[in-house]
Protein backbone atom coordinates (compact mmCIF):
# COMPACT_ATOMS: atom_id res chain seq x y z
CA UNK A 1 0.00 0.00 0.00
CA UNK A 2 1.52 3.43 -0.97
CA UNK A 3 1.92 5.85 1.45
CA UNK A 4 1.47 8.83 -0.87
CA UNK A 5 -1.93 7.42 -1.82
CA UNK A 6 -2.94 6.95 1.91
CA UNK A 7 -1.91 10.35 2.49
CA UNK A 8 -4.19 11.85 -0.54
CA UNK A 9 -7.13 11.09 1.11
CA UNK A 10 -6.89 7.11 0.06
CA UNK A 11 -8.66 4.76 2.70
CA UNK A 12 -8.72 0.81 3.00
CA UNK A 13 -12.31 0.01 1.37
CA UNK A 14 -13.81 -3.56 1.83
CA UNK A 15 -16.39 -4.64 -0.25
CA UNK A 16 -18.99 -7.46 0.65
CA UNK A 17 -20.44 -8.42 -3.07
CA UNK A 18 -23.33 -11.11 -2.53
CA UNK A 19 -24.57 -12.39 -6.25
CA UNK A 20 -26.48 -15.02 -7.55
CA UNK A 21 -25.10 -18.20 -8.72
CA UNK A 22 -25.45 -17.99 -12.48
CA UNK A 23 -26.79 -21.52 -13.03
CA UNK A 24 -28.85 -21.73 -9.51
CA UNK A 25 -30.39 -18.11 -9.36
CA UNK A 26 -32.26 -19.21 -5.97
CA UNK A 27 -28.69 -19.22 -4.46
CA UNK A 28 -26.56 -16.24 -3.26
CA UNK A 29 -22.69 -16.68 -3.09
CA UNK A 30 -20.38 -13.98 -1.53
CA UNK A 31 -17.18 -12.67 -2.89
CA UNK A 32 -15.05 -10.18 -0.73
CA UNK A 33 -13.20 -7.33 -2.16
CA UNK A 34 -10.80 -4.89 -0.93
CA UNK A 35 -8.65 -2.00 -2.56
CA UNK A 36 -7.56 1.95 -1.40
CA UNK A 37 -10.33 3.83 -2.71
CA UNK A 38 -11.26 7.35 -2.25
CA UNK A 39 -14.47 7.67 0.32
CA UNK A 40 -17.49 8.26 -0.25
CA UNK A 41 -17.33 8.34 -4.04
CA UNK A 42 -15.04 4.80 -4.34
CA UNK A 43 -14.08 5.42 -7.97
CA UNK A 44 -12.48 2.12 -7.90
CA UNK A 45 -14.95 -0.17 -6.20
CA UNK A 46 -17.42 1.36 -8.87
CA UNK A 47 -14.91 0.27 -11.87
CA UNK A 48 -14.56 -3.29 -10.28
CA UNK A 49 -18.56 -3.23 -10.39
CA UNK A 50 -19.03 -2.34 -13.98
CA UNK A 51 -16.44 -4.79 -14.86
CA UNK A 52 -18.73 -6.97 -13.09
CA UNK A 53 -21.91 -6.39 -14.59
CA UNK A 54 -20.42 -6.17 -17.82
CA UNK A 55 -18.45 -9.10 -18.42
CA UNK A 56 -19.59 -11.58 -15.54
CA UNK A 57 -22.92 -13.86 -15.44
CA UNK A 58 -23.96 -13.92 -11.62
CA UNK A 59 -25.93 -10.66 -11.55
CA UNK A 60 -25.09 -8.32 -8.12
CA UNK A 61 -27.90 -8.83 -5.21
CA UNK A 62 -26.07 -6.53 -2.90
CA UNK A 63 -22.94 -4.71 -2.47
CA UNK A 64 -21.95 -3.82 1.81
CA UNK A 65 -19.13 -1.51 1.63
CA UNK A 66 -16.55 -0.73 4.88
CA UNK A 67 -14.27 1.94 4.80
CA UNK A 68 -11.45 2.68 7.14
CA UNK A 69 -9.35 5.43 7.69
CA UNK A 70 -5.94 4.02 7.48
CA UNK A 71 -3.50 6.98 8.86
CA UNK A 72 -4.97 8.10 12.36
CA UNK A 73 -3.32 9.70 14.99
CA UNK A 74 -1.57 7.55 17.40
CA UNK A 75 -3.34 6.41 20.61
CA UNK A 76 -1.82 7.10 23.98
CA UNK A 77 -3.44 5.81 27.08
CA UNK A 78 -2.07 6.31 30.32
CA UNK A 79 -1.37 3.20 32.84
CA UNK A 80 -0.98 3.35 36.54
CA UNK A 81 0.70 -0.29 36.84
CA UNK A 82 3.85 -1.28 37.21
CA UNK A 83 4.53 -5.02 36.97
CA UNK A 84 8.40 -6.88 38.14
CA UNK A 85 9.11 -10.01 36.25
CA UNK A 86 11.93 -11.82 38.56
Amino acid sequence: MSLELRLNGFQLTTAEITYRMPDHPHLLQEFIWQHLDLAPKFPKLHKFLDFWQRELDGPIHMVRVMSSQLIQPAEFRLVDHSLTIH
